[in-house]
């Protein structure tokens, strides 16, 4: 996303460094767009967002490619990537020539989303742009069909771009992008092979751009193997970009775990928290526990269907859910405004999923808080944690005086969030926009005040808004007997996902 931090002084201004050296380093922001060689359009966009200054791995990367060098990207999560890669892939676009000019590959369903929507807003000023989302947990036969209509910009997970590419559904002959979003994750997950597959299926004359937020060994090489003359961007950010993250650690036995747990929700009492695990396994009956205690929670793993997963995280972007359980794949990607906490549940594994993990909050300037559950002081890989950011976790003290015991806390946490989310069956492709939806609710026929109704996200073919839970029934009747653009629409109360069955295989990956 654009704008994410705050301005930072200017000290050594984001510059790209001359091709035998093929390395820049950026330490703080460029004074505005307008140096950046974005065309009118763009500009137009960008001010009409109201975004004033470029993030550091905007400024390195976007001249170099609106120039059309493949470039390595390397920075944090939250740092613009997504928009340093959107802006130049627009302004290189024909518009007239409805064909795939630009593929854009991410690890996770969630992530491809996010990118989406980061796109089509940047693109709201051209006119006629078509941007498509390749995923698996979708069919693939609307997929199909839309590649024929014709698409600009593609954006998939590797398996499903792989599987249009057999099919030859996917004409990449016109293709003049291809980036590969969080490529470490990517490789992480194991997708390497499929990605090498895809890269080398592509034509040989393309702009390759990967962009990571470290920089191993695999994506080196995979740099030389599929890109020429790389121009390599690092972004070196003080203390890991965790600055404005209060990072804590809460010593607790294995077997009181989800008492530890509720007792930080009730303590950092919050509107949205986002607790992490390592496996589903645990994320299911995590959830399931919650749940059945009363609690505002939701679950987001591998198991479930998109539709499914779109809904948890419009619910929670809404702050219509106030927990949401999830594992790293599953969680990757996830933007959220004002997340106030972010939890550990389980510790990872690697201390760079750690950075990604609490990342997601203390966002633009704001103070977030990050609380890691440990049964052991002296965890090595605590200890790795505090070496990489260069922070020691401060302890926290529980005593019996602040500490109700389980059941208590779980009594003090079963109330249900200030707001609910409703599902419109209409979209963009119906020429929804969040205004018309607002004017439903707002205006003569729907009786709301502009206080009660919270974010409004419109979709291809779906929407969501947030409505306060003391009108949201009084919202949908008036939505299912009124129109919006003239035309009627479903509108349904969304609802917690199924936390499906118990499951005793904690091993059993994410």
């Amino acid at each position: 996303m654009l704008n994410e931090r705050p301005a930072m002084p200017t000290s050594a201004l984001g510059r790209e460094l001359c091709a035998a050296e093929r390395r820049a380093i950026v330490l703080c922001l460029s004074p505005d767009f307008a140096t950046l060689s974005l065309s009118p359009a763009l500009l137009g966009v960008v001010a009409d967002l109201g975004y004033t200054q470029p993030t550091p791995i905007q400024v390195a990367s976007i001249p170099s490619l609106l120039a059309g060098k493949d470039l390595i990207g390397q920075s944090k999560t939250g740092s613009g990537k997504t928009a340093a890669f959107a802006l130049p892939i627009l302004q290189r676009l024909d518009i007239a020539e409805r064909s795939l000019q630009a593929l854009v590959l991410c690890p996770t369903r969630e992530l491809c989303a996010q990118v989406a929507r980061e796109v089509r807003k940047l693109g709201r000023a051209h006119a006629g742009l078509a941007v498509l989302e390749l995923v698996g947990g979708q069919p693939a036969r609307p997929q199909r069909e839309a590649l024929l209509r014709g698409v600009h910009v593609a954006i998939g997970t590797p398996g499903r771009v792989l599987d249009h590419l057999g099919r030859r559904a996917l004409n990449t002959v016109g293709l003049r992008t291809v980036v590969l979003d969080e490529a470490d994750r990517m490789l992480d997950m194991g997708f390497g092979e499929d990605v090498g597959r895809i890269l080398r299926a592509l034509p040989a004359r393309r702009q390759t751009a990967l962009f990571s937020a470290t920089f191993p060994s695999s994506i080196e090489a995979m740099s030389k193997a599929y890109q020429r003359n790389a121009v390599r961007v690092t972004i070196e950010e003080p203390e890991l970009a965790v600055a404005e993250i209060e990072q804590l650690l809460l010593v607790t036995p294995p077997d009181h775990k989800l008492h530890g747990l509720c007792w930080l929700l009730q303590r950092y009492t919050s509107e949205s928290a986002l607790v992490f695990c390592n496996f589903k396994a645990t994320v299911a009956d995590l959830t399931r526990t919650l749940v059945s205690s009363g609690v505002s929670a939701d679950r987001l793993d591998g198991d479930l269907e998109q539709f499914h997963r779109d809904q948890v995280l419009a619910r929670f972007r809404n702050h219509s859910v106030r927990v949401l359980v999830a594992t790293d794949v599953a969680g990757r990607g996830i933007d959220v405004e004002d997340l106030d906490l972010v939890v550990n549940y389980e510790l990872p594994s690697q201390p760079e999923v750690y950075v990604h993990r609490i990342g997601r909050t203390g966002r633009a300037g704001k103070t977030g808080v990050a609380v890691t559950l440990t049964a052991d002081l002296c965890d090595p890989r605590v200890a790795a944690i505090e070496r990489l950011t260069g922070k020691s976790l401060r302890h926290l003290e529980r005593t019996p005086s602040d500490d109700p015991g389980l059941p208590a806390l779980l009594e003090q946490l079963a109330r249900g969030p200030r707001m609910e989310t409703i599902l419109i069956s209409g979209g963009r492709k119906d020429r929804v926009r969040p205004g018309d939806i607002l004017g439903a609710l707002t205006g003569d026929a729907g009786g709301l005040g502009g206080a009660e109704v919270g974010r409004i996200e419109v979709q291809d073919t779906l929407s969501y808004v947030a409505v306060a839970r003391t009108v949201s029934r009084r919202a949908v009747e008036r939505l299912n007997s009124g129109r919006i653009k003239g035309k009627r629409f479903r509108a349904t109360l969304v609802g917690v996902a199924d936390p499906g069955p118990a499951s005793q295989d904690r091993a059993r990956p994410r």
